[in-house]
């Protein structure tokens, strides 16, 4: 990255599972963040469901903190289970929440990536095609490839949790990589 500034990324893993594969994938992001990038993780368990009417008398103070934390951030990973075809209610809840007000969300401009792991034979190809539809409302410029759908996640963690799957681990450190190239070129408008 051009820019001597170091990256600080916000990760955020869509399962409230503890042993979820995507909080390992997460957690192995962490460890393979490129020189000059911090990944800094939140749970998204204490974010209350969207309702507009709680929104009408102000944000919860979980969700101001939850807003606070991406406009600090430089850019965002998210990581996503599948469940059912899709985005799994935990993460669109947030997003939701982060979306507003429409037009003028903390998610407008902020650099992201997009990764997931199932036990399942796609990946979570369909989250993920759900999510960046999520994202062209938000105008969250994601990173396009390399795209991260862990299959088989299963296979490739081993008890501690951590990724063993060699071309796994490469696939997120290119994802990293695009993700800081991303940022650095947005900083600089898109020159």
């Amino acid at each position: 990255m051009a820019d001597s500034s170091p990256l600080n990324v916000l990760g955020f893993a869509g399962s409230l599972r503890k042993g979820s594969f995507n909080r390992m994938l997460l957690r192995s992001a962490v460890e393979l963040a490129p020189p000059g990038m911090t990944i800094d993780t939140v749970e998204l368990d204490l974010i209350p469901l969207y309702n507009g009417d709680v929104e009408a008398q102000g944000d919860p103070e979980p969700v101001l903190e939850w807003k606070d934390l991406i406009r600090r951030a430089d850019a965002i990973l998210v990581v996503t289970p599948e469940y059912n075809y899709g985005v799994p209610g935990v993460l669109k809840n947030a997003i939701d929440w982060a979306s507003r007000p429409p037009g003028k969300s903390v998610l407008n401009g902020k650099p992201a990536a997009i990764m997931g792991a199932s036990p399942g034979a796609f990946g979570t190809v369909r989250a993920q095609l759900q999510l960046r539809q999520a994202f062209v409302f938000t105008q969250t410029p994601a990173v396009l490839q390399p795209e991260v759908l862990v299959a088989k996640a299963h296979e490739k963690f081993d008890a501690e949790g951590r990724l063993t799957d060699e071309t796994t681990r490469k696939f997120v450190r290119q994802l990293l990589e695009a993700l800081q190239a991303w940022t650095e070129r947005l900083r600089r408008g898109h020159s």
